[in-house]
């Protein structure tokens, strides 16, 4: 007896191993299947995103070497009016990141071609409300105390970035259209190809042919629309199950989802115009032009990074959104845990090679030993930086996939503008830090933001939330049960 009883222990021991080991395989198996699902998205997401960015370096580049007066007016434009166009146009596109990828989750693939176009008739609509801001841009930059022939530049550059305004309601469009399908490779492809055709016609057309700023203007907004020409192809020919053509649905029901585009773009913007405020503060501080070169270096590498993290916002809203879509909230709840640890990892390396390199950092942009050792001082700043950005963007991006787009534009607002810049201001004028205080506060902001969705995210009730996805989805569908001979009745 006693012989038989250990070799039941032996063989109880061996199957409790056993199990552990195979869960531990199964964990293994499912962290790696999602990763997959996960780099799809967030692969192409991030190197279209550098693409795009490049794009604004390669024209800043060139203008650089036409003159002084051009380049600071591009500045203007750029950082203030092309930044607060593509803030709201970006965070109303948003809205169709939750319709697209509960829908395909849901396979209501019909679904999808119908709230593409309801999303071009609401950004296209938006673009022509803020036409008067690019119209009268010299009266309002002068009004704000900017140097009359700064203005005067700047009024031309505006003109031709209306062009560009137009183009973003295309680009985000199509991206979220085809990201929320996993058909995101194509717009990478583009954009390697737009940023290749952009250096050589930039150099051709101010550097060979001398066309000046016309010129630098005409090949940025070529290579914003080349890629949307391409997209619109793709869209039109690969995707036979989503794109069932031009159909008058499309005006139906608008305003659900312009109310929801309401509140991804209040979310998306106020995020996108927090970092602006903080130059805009630093303006006003002691040895202003020193400290603002030092922002502009960190912020330009924080800009970069930035691109990374938004490509994990991107693949955080994707795969909740379908997941969700699909009825599975476990699936849902570790597509998070998956992206959060991954883009945290990241995150992590980037915050000690800034730490490390310190103002070395500086002088591949300066050789000015002020601004370097200016920049040396805020690098833990923009470490700290970069390592909430590996959190903070995913989390915005599980908002947007499941739709809380409401709840988190009212979160963002009152941890950026109630918290973040009070104490920012107080830190920097009546703690006389200066341009860190000012930073530490906003930084403080995002932290508090931050601690906030998470805590939402962890309370969240997941299989409340695929209801509520399953409502949504039946509520503004307009098609049911579409079958391919039919597909001509609805299209125009």
């Amino acid at each position: 007896m006693g012989k038989e009883q250990e070799e039941n222990i032996l063989q109880d021991q061996n199957y409790t191993e056993e199990s552990v080991d195979q869960e531990e395989e199964s964990l293994r198996k499912r962290a790696w299947k999602e990763s997959k699902k996960m780099w799809m998205v967030a692969g192409p997401a991030i190197f279209t995103r550098f693409s795009y960015f490049g794009i604004i370096v390669v024209c800043q580049f060139f203008i650089g070497h036409i003159g002084s007066t051009e380049l600071a007016a591009y500045a203007v434009v750029q950082t203030v009016l092309v930044r607060f166009a593509n803030g709201v146009l970006l965070g109303m596109a948003s809205a169709l990141e939750t319709l697209c990828g509960q829908a395909y989750g849901a396979k209501r693939y019909e679904m999808l071609g119908v709230y593409l176009q309801r999303s071009w008739i609401i950004l296209f609509l938006t673009s022509i409300l803020l036409l008067p801001i690019y119209i009268f841009t010299t009266p309002i930059l002068e009004a704000l105390g900017q140097d009359k022939k700064i203005a005067q530049v700047a009024r031309s550059i505006s003109l031709w970035a209306i062009g560009i305004i137009f183009a973003f309601s295309v680009s985000f469009t199509c991206q979220t259209f085809l990201q929320a399908q996993s058909k995101n490779k194509i717009i990478a492809y583009l954009g390697a190809v737009s940023i290749s055709i952009h250096v050589f016609l930039s150099w051709l057309l101010t550097v060979k042919f001398k066309f000046g700023l016309n010129g630098a203007m005409t090949s940025t907004i070529l290579a914003y629309w080349i890629p949307n020409f391409g997209q619109l192809v793709f869209i039109m020919t690969q995707c036979p199950d989503t794109w069932m053509g031009f159909s008058f649905l499309a005006f139906k029901d608008l305003w659900p989802v312009i109310k929801l585009s309401l509140y991804s773009g209040a979310m998306t913007c106020v995020e996108i115009w927090y970092n602006s405020i903080l130059i805009i503060i630093t303006g006003n501080m002691k040895n202003a032009e020193v400290s603002i070169d030092a922002l502009a270096i960190c912020l330009s590498i924080h800009g970069w990074e930035m691109m990374i993290a938004l490509g994990f916002f991107v693949a955080a809203s994707v795969r909740v959104s379908n997941e969700l879509g699909r009825g599975d909230s476990k699936a849902a709840k570790f597509s998070i845990l998956i992206t959060v640890l991954t883009s945290f990892s990241i995150g992590l390396v980037l915050f000690f090679v800034f730490l490390f390199l310190r103002e070395r950092l500086s002088y591949i942009f300066t050789s000015d030993p002020k601004v370097a050792e200016a920049v040396g001082d805020l690098s833990p700043l923009l470490s700290i930086s970069m390592l909430l950005n590996s959190v903070q963007p995913v989390l915005s991006g599980v908002s947007v996939g499941a739709g809380w787009q409401s709840v988190v534009a009212c979160v963002n607002i009152g941890c950026y503008y109630f918290i973040g810049i009070p104490v920012g201001l107080v830190l920097g004028n009546l703690i006389h830090l200066q341009v860190k205080g000012v930073w530490i506060g906003m930084l403080f902001g995002t932290f508090v933001q931050t601690v906030i969705v998470t805590t939402i995210t962890l309370k969240t009730d997941w299989e409340n939330q695929v209801v509520i996805t399953r409502n949504r989805v039946n509520k503004w569908a307009v098609m049911e049960n579409i079958e391919p001979n039919s597909r001509s009745d609805i299209s125009s």
